[in-house]
């Protein structure tokens, strides 16, 4: 196996992960593959996205840059742009989400709640459709929060699950699921530089239908 490097210098590397990689510090992790293929001792995660997402992801290289990077996803300083496709549309052509989420850990399950209580928290996502075609659409999101399959369950409790999303609505074939990071933005850990790197989905189903 081998990662598609998008960038890397001394401190970061920007990878496009593909559905399927744990970005996790597993044996077959994404980490532990970056290790063997650079040949490098320090590879840590910072930010994370489901198995079955794929897109832009960032991997620290060193310490200080694993400080840095976290402070900004803490500050909400570090962020993504996803593209989904899902069964259904929105009645407003863009707009945003506001739930309060609870995550089973053991059932690996995120469910919206009506009340605030332990373990629960509140998650905010903006969205605009970009395309409609034959009753599935195509979403930009930008998370104002991030949580645990936020994204999957805020569209799938509307009754617009992701294409391939069966844990949260869907009930279709398409293996996987219609979640894709295209575009990463943060400051760079030493050099301050503001940097933004972009990742297309496949074309393939059910993304080339737009």
């Amino acid at each position: 196996m081998e990662i598609n490097i998008l960038y890397r210098d001394a401190e970061i590397c920007v990878v496009q992960k593909e559905p399927g990689l744990l970005c996790e510090d597993t044996p077959d992790g994404i980490p532990s593959v970056l290790r063997e293929q650079l040949q490098i001792d320090y590879v840590a995660t910072v930010h994370r996205l489901d198995a079955g997402t794929g897109g832009a992801m960032v991997f620290a290289l060193t310490k200080h840059a694993a400080a840095k990077l976290s402070a900004q996803l803490q500050a909400g300083e570090l962020t993504k742009t996803y593209l989904a496709v899902t069964h259904g549309c929105p009645d407003e052509q863009q707009g945003i989400f506001r739930d309060l989420l609870f995550h089973d850990r053991r059932a690996n399950k995120t469910f919206i709640v009506k009340s605030e209580r332990k373990g629960v928290k509140e998650a905010v996502l903006s969205y605009r459709i970009k395309a409609t075609n034959n009753g599935l659409s195509l979403w930009e999101i930008k998370l104002l929060t991030g949580r645990t399959h936020q994204i999957r369950v805020q569209l799938g409790s509307r009754k617009m699950p992701l294409v391939g999303d069966r844990r949260y609505g869907a009930r279709d074939d398409y293996k996987g699921f219609a979640l894709w990071a295209t575009e990463l933005s943060f400051t760079h850990p030493q050099s301050g530089e503001k940097l933004l790197f972009s990742s297309l989905p496949p074309e393939k189903d059910p993304w080339k239908l737009f």
